[in-house]
């Protein structure tokens, strides 16, 4: 039976996109389609579209950007060029999939945050991120001038504290700089639809209409009671979710059960596996699947998910990999898996649609303030997956009661409740301090009138017209900015500094970049005061004390400027002058003042980066690893900050130990994570540890070196050994490592080395390619010497090597007390440093001590980490 009348073909669109959709047996529009149509999608009007899940938002959409691209919307002699922003790059790469293959460039963007990708210009539809798309307007890429047609998926968002404000910025400038923009924003269903509509000039669609209907319920003693019916379910377990699923699979349906956390996820499939297989189902497509999984099974939650999937059942959650959340993904949509636990990242924008979807967990944990409901919003989102268009007759969302209480309390609480209002977050001071930042540096304002006059077009403004709040954080954000040599005035004129175009460009927060600047200028002058106490070549941290240990870094005072090394004339005082002033500085001074722990504890402390959850048995190890490395970590712990200090601690050991090459399997066991995690900490820090290189070419380059070898090391995650190695075309860790164990620790070895040999490590094509680099890059050394980079690299990772040795880590823990006592008086008379703490009675005496201390501290030590 056909539900409307208007025909795809009867439309002006492009033939391609018209013959795609028929081969999907889409021919005509639905309701609320047609009505998009009626309200002007192809005439170029702003739309805010809010309709159910799979009701053909995605088509709405294209059928917009395929006009603008062929031409048809603003009639001028040039197509038109669209912009899709998605919240997820995994919907990102969804949605890259779907919109091929239909007579339109398609292009991608979601990587590094501060390039220009000028080569996405050349096609038709680009989709990114929020993060992405603000990122490329801070590096004025070109083409995003060119935009006609802007698309916002999951446009309820810019309600979220974490990107909401990003995503309102994206909005504002783009409409700002393409005046004539059609501006389509799809999202959920939400409580103040006219507000957020009035904000973007649009019309409102909203509709109740799906393909497939729709029933809301409430599981409570073995009755599923919806609004109009009841539904009897059968009882073979005893647990209320393992019924719900059995009872929809027994009647040719698939399940999706929503959990609070990733161990529920887990431990609800497992017990669902049990009982499939308990139930008698199986299908041998499984056992590909399970073959796929085992492949890139690398932990025990990879095999535990490759074990439950065989039975039917999986889980899905952001601990895992991508792949194996891919695996997962496409063998429900082929219907072989047929339950999946999650936590609500399905419910984020996923097209992963089943017959039943099982609300399991509707309360969850916030700080502070404890177990709480979910947001009306979120439930929608999970009970909208509900229903597979062309394959189920209906669908069902229920919630489970444990009393008839709690049922009549959960109908009102979310099946009847409204939706929640959208509101901005630009009114957070961190956010709109980026923010203004960004838009100083690229000239979208000149001074502080334009700056309130542009942030009048926001959704904040358009939300607070009567209040004064802005324009007082405003002033708050500029004075900041000021303070930190970020940016500074000339009249009323607001120019950026090289320090803040920087730190724009680089897509980091301002108040992370003055975090990360402040404690390596503190560094840097270290270094310089060891120079002038008397040109010292020996000293090691332990040895200096209290010159070395650098306060955390306070970012609400005010600072001196700060100085480009490329741009002198700005450096006004004598002593900013020697600080920048290249000095040649030995491996043992570099060593006095850096450590990688330190580097890492120091930019896990920015609020661009996530930290891990600190469980109650991680504080006696985190203690006792925080004493034991006091002379290596670069900031103190605070008592009214310990528990954000102690995640800080946690997640820099982690990734120390990804630099160390600990194997997955083991980091995953002692910090209580997923490969998902790992790979999200380590990305995220990627990009922390190139800003910081960019940072300290600025603001201590004589420590430049040394951070950029970390940021390699955490690239590739190996030890410090391999950097030569790991610099070659095709050699990655796992050659680099096989190579080194083998004796080739070099470019120079690998010449050295013959063919045979290298191709039993290597393989035949990759030896051959290595052997020709060799002999291209360093063909004219002799037998004797290799110059890696540069002769300073090599002696800074040969004194490291030797600074890494075990025996003498315990030697000089040992002489840390005693040290650090006289560290002020030897430095007062610059006397020499090297006879202090050898005493044969002092080094047995403080050996008795540190061994009580570690025979006091071996049960904590034991359970989660060795070091």
């Amino acid at each position: 039976m056909s539900f409307n009348t208007m025909m795809l073909s009867g439309l002006d669109l492009p033939k391609p996109l018209i013959e795609a959709y028929g081969k999907k047996g889409i021919t005509e529009l639905y309701p609320p389609q047609e009505e998009c149509v009626k309200k002007g999608l192809l005439e170029g009007r702003n739309l805010l579209i809010s309709i159910p899940t799979a009701s053909g938002k995605t088509l709405v959409a294209e059928m917009a950007m395929h006009h603008h691209i062929a031409g048809k919307v603003n009639k001028g002699p040039s197509k038109g060029k669209c912009l899709y922003v998605v919240p997820l790059k995994a919907l990102a790469s969804e949605k890259y999939e779907e919109f091929s293959g239909k007579g339109v460039r398609i292009g991608i963007a979601t990587g590094d945050l501060d390039k220009r990708d000028e080569y996405l210009g050349q096609n038709d539809i680009i989709i990114t991120t929020s993060e992405k798309a603000d990122s490329l307007l801070r590096n004025n890429t070109r083409w995003m001038n060119l935009i006609t047609c802007l698309v916002v998926d999951e446009a309820h968002l810019i309600d979220s504290e974490n990107r909401g404000a990003t995503l309102e910025m994206v909005i504002t400038k783009l409409r700002y700089l393409n005046e004539n923009m059609q501006v389509i924003a799809l999202t959920a269903t939400i409580g103040n639809p006219r507000l957020f509509a009035g904000w973007l000039e649009a019309e409102h669609v909203s509709s109740e209409w799906r393909p497939v209907d729709l029933k809301e319920g409430v599981f409570y003693s073995d009755t599923i009671y919806f609004e109009e019916e009841e539904k009897k379910i059968k009882t073979p377990a005893k647990e209320d979710d393992t019924n719900l699923c059995l009872d929809c699979i027994e009647d040719g349906g698939q399940s999706l059960v929503f959990v609070s956390s990733r161990r529920n996820a887990e431990g609800f499939a497992k017990r669902m596996a049990k009982a499939l297989e308990k139930s008698g189902f199986s299908d041998p497509a499984l056992e590909d699947i399970q073959k796929k999984l085992e492949a890139i099974a690398e932990t025990d939650m990879g095999k535990i998910l490759a074990s439950c999937t065989a039975k039917g059942a999986a889980f899905h959650h952001a601990g895992m990999k991508r792949e194996q959340r891919h695996i997962i993904e496409q063998g429900f949509r082929d219907g072989y898996i047929k339950v999946i636990s999650s936590t609500p990242t399905l419910a984020a924008g996923l097209n992963l649609p089943a017959r039943r979807v099982v609300i399991r967990d509707f309360l969850r944990f916030k700080g502070g303030e404890g177990m709480l409901p979910i947001p009306v919003r979120e439930y929608r989102q999970m009970a909208g997956r509900a229903g597979r268009p062309h394959l189920d007759p209906y669908g069902e969302a229920v919630l489970i009661a444990k009393g008839r209480d709690m049922a009549n309390g959960l109908f009102e609480e979310f099946i009847s409740a409204p939706a929640e209002d959208v509101k901005s977050r630009l009114d957070d001071e961190s956010a709109l301090c980026s923010q203004v930042l960004s838009l100083i540096s690229t000239e979208f304002v000149k001074n502080n009138d334009d700056l309130v006059s542009f942030l009048k077009r926001t959704f904040y403004t358009f939300t607070n017209k009567k209040s004064s709040h802005l324009s007082d954080i405003v002033e708050k954000a500029v004075s900041y900015l000021e303070a930190a040599g970020m940016i500074t005035k000339i009249d009323d004129r607001l120019f950026a500094t090289d320090y803040g175009n920087l730190v724009s460009h680089l897509y980091i927060n301002p108040i992370s970049a003055e975090i990360i600047s402040t404690v390596l200028r503190e560094k840097q002058k270290t270094l310089l005061e060891i120079k002038r106490l008397g040109e010292v070549e020996d000293i090691k941290a332990s040895d200096i004390g209290d010159l070395i240990k650098t306060e955390p870094a306070k970012t609400t005072k005010s600072v001196n400027p700060v100085y480009s090394i490329d741009s002198m004339k700005q450096v006004k005082s004598a002593s900013a002058k020697s600080m920048l002033k290249k000095t040649a500085f030995t491996p043992e001074d570099i060593s006095a003042v850096f450590s990688d722990i330190g580097l890492l504890q120091l930019l896990c402390k920015t609020p661009d980066m996530y930290t891990l959850y600190v469980r109650k048995d991680d504080l006696p190890v985190l203690e006792s690893f925080y004493y034991a490395h006091e002379d290596e970590l670069w900031m103190e712990i605070s008592y009214d900050t310990m528990e954000d200090d102690f995640r800080v601690i946690k997640t820099a050991m982690l990734l120390d130990n990804w630099i160390s090459e600990i194997g997955e399997d083991t980091i995953c066991t002692r910090f209580g994570v997923g490969p998902g995690d790992i790979y999200n900490v380590v990305e995220g820090m990627n990009w922390l540890l190139y800003s910081a290189s960019r940072i300290s070419y600025m603001m201590a380059p004589d420590l430049k070196i040394s951070v950029s070898e970390v940021e390699l090391r955490m690239k590739n995650g190996i030890k410090r050994e391999l950097i030569p190695l790991i610099k070659l075309k095709n050699v990655g860790r796992v050659r680099a490592r096989r190579l080194f164990n083998n004796g080739i620790t070099s470019p120079l070895k690998i010449k050295e080395a013959n063919f045979d040999k290298l191709s039993a490590i290597l393989g035949q094509k990759i030896a051959g390619q290595v052997i020709k680099q060799v002999e291209k890059e360093y063909g004219n050394i002799n037998n004797t010497e290799i110059i890696i980079n540069n002769t300073e690299i090599k002696k800074e990772h040969t004194l490291r090597e030797e600074r890494e040795d075990k025996s003498e880590r315990r030697e000089r823990k040992n002489r840390k007390i005693e040290n650090q006592k006289k560290s002020a008086e030897i430095i007062k008379k610059n006397e020499n440093f090297e006879n202090f703490g050898n005493s044969d009675y002092e080094e047995e005496e403080k050996n008795t001590e540190q061994k009580k201390k570690n025979q006091k501290n071996k049960n904590t030590q034991r359970s989660l980490f060795e070091f």
